[in-house]
């Protein structure tokens, strides 16, 4: 038992005995535990007092823990949520942690697996805190020492190494879940119905995916960490480059790749080729059911910059949902249709912003979409 630990704890299990041994589970070891099933009611819970950590049954009939995490984080933007779940699925837990969740708990609940959760919760709980405060330093340092370029960077900096550490936390039980349950399917597959072989590939196929994500976000990470290293850069030649890697997805198809003018510019030539790479994916991608895809590439560059475009003709998008363009995770299209993990648009746009550049979108749904930004003039 841990005396000294006075974190506040809220959490919400519609399973009442299930939520009460839980509660008094973790009062044993020096936790303040106050225990609700009912998830509404929890909600009010959060309006009236401070908590530190949520810890929300997923699957609930008033209001599912996806939800309540949303409306938590309304009313409290530092408690720190965790979902628990007794389906098992990946998917959930990815879902949840898009909604803000920092982990999940697989029932039925094992002490040894709970408590070092929550002791890694709190710790990211007091370092968002510790950010928090920092960010508020800088911007008063900022005021009074004309300086903000300078520490706005310190602080960007800070929080992405906050993220890096977050997303190598998940790696390693992420590896055991997708390779125990290899194990599982090629030692034991043949004694499972064929519903049960579906479902352990579908823990295997969410883990797959979620490694993705956060291989995703751990290079959008490192590229505010990352120097640049500016030189002159032929984009003509870069752009052929770029075609070349992408040939083989083309196979099959009928792509036409038009390239116009692209005049020379001042960049980091790794991450420029990231830039068109990310962008030529997409396009590649997004064409995919076109019976004639085109694509377009081209730019015009006055004394100041060069202004670039990459233009296609698939499946567009709704302007109005242009300003979530790159947010990260965000995507304009159902995962059915198209895969991806809502990053590379992310990427793009910082690269550009570290340039100094400008990223902007125009498009139609199911009319194509043309990407614009801007370089320094070579």
């Amino acid at each position: 038992m841990n005396a000294t630990n006075t974190a506040r704890l809220l959490i919400v299990d519609d399973e009442q005995r299930q939520m009460t041994a839980l509660c008094e589970t973790l009062n044993d070891h020096g936790y303040q535990t106050i225990g609700f099933a009912s998830s509404k009611a929890a909600l009010a819970a959060v309006e009236k007092g401070k908590f530190d950590l949520l810890l929300t049954d997923l699957m609930m009939p008033e209001m599912d823990g996806i939800a309540l995490l949303r409306a938590a984080h309304e009313v409290d933007p530092d408690l720190v949520g965790i979902v628990m779940t007794g389906q098992g699925t990946i998917d959930s837990a990815v879902e949840a942690m898009k909604a803000g969740a920092l982990d999940y708990i697989l029932k039925p609940f094992k002490l040894s697996v709970v408590l070092p959760v929550l002791s890694r919760a709190l710790t990211v709980r007091k370092l968002r805190l510790e950010n928090i405060a920092l960010e508020k330093s800088v911007r008063e340092r900022t005021a009074e020492l004309e300086t903000a370029n300078r520490e706005l960077e310190f602080a960007n900096k800070e929080l992405e190494a906050f993220s890096y550490s977050i997303s190598h936390d998940l790696r390693a039980p992420l590896r055991h879940i997708d390779g125990f349950s290899e194990i599982l399917m090629q030692n034991h597959g043949e004694q499972l119905p064929e519903a049960g072989q579906r479902l352990l590939q579908n823990v295997r196929n969410g883990a797959q995916r979620l490694g993705q994500l956060i291989e995703d976000l751990l290079r959008f990470s490192r590229l505010s960490r990352q120097p640049l290293t500016m030189s002159k850069v032929s984009l003509s030649r870069l752009v052929q480059h770029v075609i070349g890697d992408l040939g083989s997805e083309r196979e099959g198809r009928k792509v036409e790749i038009r390239v116009g003018d692209l005049p020379d510019c001042l960049g980091d030539y790794a991450l420029l080729k990231q830039v068109f790479t990310n962008l030529l994916t997409n396009a590649l991608k997004f064409t995919r059911k076109r019976e004639q895809a085109l694509i377009e590439i081209s730019a015009e560059a006055n004394d100041k910059e060069v202004v670039c475009f990459v233009r296609d003709n698939g499946a567009g998008f709704d302007m109005q949902f242009a300003t979530k363009l790159f947010g990260v995770f965000q995507r304009m299209h159902k995962e059915s249709e198209f895969e991806g993990t809502g990053v590379g648009l992310s990427i793009v746009q910082r690269i550009i912003h570290r340039h100094g550049g400008r990223i902007w979108a125009e498009a139609e749904t199911d009319k194509g979409a043309c990407f614009h930004f801007t370089l320094p003039a070579g």
